[in-house]
């Protein structure tokens, strides 16, 4: 797919997904929207881009006064940073997102000051958030169910990648909206790379999310970052495998050069993500991940 097209979802009836182009990059984040009884957008990416979005949700059939529902996965930036321009074009559509992410949405203040120091000079692929007004938000935990008319969606925390994280269940169509819970999947090379972004990343809680996943065994896994996948043991066994290895390589790593901006520069130098994304966005992926796996080294070391 290349940035601002949409195609539906293989085997899920209604299902489509939509290219953000986020940072600049083919194939890195998506929407999805389920052109339900009670339409709904789930994740809405930055906001950059929120007019090819727009475009989409109108080309699948979806009118301005028709959209039902807005449902970021979490709060970060990357999934809901357009939600409020979401909000603002789409009057009848309410908004919900985990219950610990709800107050960023309202008041996303404290939200881009963290996100402007994460990812500092890629601050300029994000739009400035719109605020959700309060009486158009309410949060949703464990067991909730969106009602999109025809069919309904359950919500399952998985705080690993965020306290404010939750995947989405449809049960008849078997398909699991995974947003950042099982890493990023990369379409170029059918393989699943993890997602460890400072502050709040969990890694044993990561692992317990994948099997939460494997619990609900979908035949759909849609990626926040890229795209519906056939799901199976291997894929998961997969992502399981990419963290832990990962988290070991960082923890090692640390060790041996006793310098945590030599432990970032190194696995900037190492990182495979250029074969596929741009170079920028590659760098800036990767030092996201490494910086999130030496928060959470420094957590669990406090903690002992």
């Amino acid at each position: 797919m290349r940035a601002g097209e949409f195609e539906p979802v293989r085997g899920v009836e209604d299902l489509y997904v939509h290219d953000t182009g986020m940072f600049d990059t083919d194939e890195y984040g998506a929407v999805y929207v389920y052109d339900a009884e009670r339409p709904i957008v789930i994740d809405t990416g930055t906001g950059a881009n929120r007019e090819a979005l727009f475009e989409s949700v109108e080309e699948i059939g979806i009118g301005r006064e028709e959209l039902g529902w807005i449902l970021p996965t979490h709060a970060h930036l990357d999934h809901a940073g357009g939600a409020g321009y979401l909000a603002e074009r789409y009057p009848n559509a309410e908004v919900r997102v985990p219950e610990k992410g709800v107050r960023h949405l309202v008041d996303p203040g404290a939200l881009v000051a963290g996100t402007k120091s994460a990812v500092e000079e890629q601050w300029e692929y994000y739009a400035e958030p719109k605020p959700v007004p309060d009486d158009r938000i309410e949060g949703v935990a464990e067991g909730d169910r969106i009602d999109l008319g025809d069919r309904e969606l359950v919500v399952h925390d998985a705080p690993g990648h965020a306290p404010h994280h939750a995947v989405y269940h449809d049960p008849d169509a078997d398909v699991v909206f995974a947003a950042d819970a099982a890493g990023i999947y990369v379409p170029e090379i059918d393989a699943v790379t993890p997602t460890s972004p400072p502050p709040q990343f969990d890694f044993e809680q990561c692992l317990d999310d994948i099997r939460l996943i494997e619990e609900l065994d979908p035949d759909t896994l849609c990626f926040g970052h890229f795209g519906p996948r056939d799901c199976d043991a291997d894929l998961l066994g997969e992502a399981k495998r990419a963290y832990v290895e990962w988290v070991e390589r960082v923890r090692e790593k640390r060790a041996e050069l006793d310098d945590d901006e030599a432990v970032v520069d190194h696995f900037e130098a190492a990182s495979r993500d250029i074969d596929y994304w741009n170079p920028e966005r590659a760098r800036a992926n990767t030092s996201l991940n490494a910086r999130g796996v030496l928060t959470y080294l420094d957590r669990v070391d406090s903690e002992e």
